[in-house]
């Protein structure tokens, strides 16, 4: 389950308007039975893939507490804009699972969500096997 749930915020990802600053992202949440998907900048240029999941399964009327995020990329830990950053969402949610594909690249910021979710008593699952996919759809920002 984790694997498919993670290829579909993979595919996600390619959804998102091309940005020379910011990284294409999709994700997943699965919460009390109910699904909810978001992906970079879907509403907005600053929008990023795990609030706009978030935020979708609010619009659902789920309670997302011990609910579970799947990430195409590591949730951010540091944000340009005025707005929270994933890792602090994901904690004030009360999911208690997140499982990501890649490590996010120190291209925009030094990362360290994985460390501050897991800090959290977040269960953090790391899936490489997906992480060149990321890779490939991020390519124009990385190469």
């Amino acid at each position: 389950m984790d694997s498919d749930l993670l290829a579909e915020a993979v595919e996600l990802s390619r959804r998102c308007p091309p940005s020379p600053g910011a990284y294409a992202v999709g994700a997943v949440v699965v919460a009390g039975g109910i699904r909810a998907v978001g992906w970079s900048r879907r509403t907005d240029p600053t929008e990023h893939a795990e609030a706009a999941a978030l935020a979708a399964l609010a619009a659902a009327g789920a309670d997302p507490a011990g609910g579970t995020l799947y990430s195409s990329m590591e949730p951010c830990s540091d944000r340009r804009s005025d707005r929270p950053t994933c890792t602090e969402l994901i904690v004030a949610a009360g999911l208690t699972r997140v499982v990501f594909a890649l490590r996010e690249p120190p291209l925009f910021a030094d990362c360290h969500g994985a460390e501050l979710l897991a800090a959290a008593g977040i269960e953090v699952v790391e899936r490489p096997e997906l992480a060149g996919a990321v890779l490939e759809i991020n390519a124009t920002l990385l190469d």
